[in-house]
């Protein structure tokens, strides 16, 4: 297995707020509303991290005291691109730093037997190849569902990408990152494995049911 803390392209959080919030969302009995929420919660955490690189540029602004060049983020800006459907949860802690992203959306679901994920749904917005792209996903599993997203997004123009999820197997992020390894990866929490029905242990259950209060 990979020595992920010394792989440049990965980050795995330690901070303590976002350890604590991952923990509730553990807990079986935390509800649909206060679920969603830490996942929106968490998602702002890791974002501001994550998009530390953003390009700036001056700009001329005026105070109520005088005039003055002060940075702002230059360029296309961001594109936010949810695995549906579970990567919708992340989406609004994102935006709440940069309301001006768009968001695209791509559309996967498990085949139950094999565990290999099958696209149905991709748009993304135009052009893709001058933004900086977040896929978000709270649950980086075996990796089958972030490869091919991410494998789509390359395919029509995406260079600059970046994953961000809340848990992850080990499993998972050394298939994601052998596979892309340009692609910079952020995980909330580093689980222990995944189990015969490749699910994460100890995870906390399907997260997509739990945004969204389903079974």
């Amino acid at each position: 297995m990979m020595d992920f803390e010394n792989e440049k392209n990965i980050t795995i959080f330690t901070h303590p707020l976002i350890q604590h919030k991952i923990s509730i969302l553990r807990d079986k009995k935390t509800g649909t509303n206060e679920f969603r929420k830490l996942v929106e919660e968490i998602a702002m955490l890791e974002g501001f991290e994550a998009l530390s690189d953003l390009p700036t540029e001056d700009v001329e602004i005026e105070t109520p005291i005088e005039t003055c060049m002060t940075p702002m983020i230059s360029g296309r800006k961001l594109a936010i691109v949810p695995i549906l459907r579970a990567g919708l949860g992340m989406v609004p802690g994102v935006l709440s730093l940069v309301p001006t992203a768009k968001v695209g959306h791509i559309g996967m679901y498990r085949n139950e037997e094999t565990h290999e994920p099958v696209p149905y749904y991709c748009k993304l917005p135009h052009p893709i190849e001058e933004r900086t792209i977040v896929v978000t996903d709270p649950m980086l599993a075996t990796g089958g569902s972030a490869v091919d997203a991410i494998d789509q997004i390359k395919k029509v123009g995406g260079k600059q990408i970046k994953f961000m999820c809340i848990i992850a197997a080990p499993e998972g992020v050394e298939k994601l990152h052998k596979a892309h390894p340009d692609v910079q990866i952020y995980i909330g929490h580093l689980d222990r494995e995944l189990n015969a029905d490749a699910y994460i242990c100890p995870g906390l259950g399907d997260a997509g049911d739990r945004i969204f209060g389903t079974k």
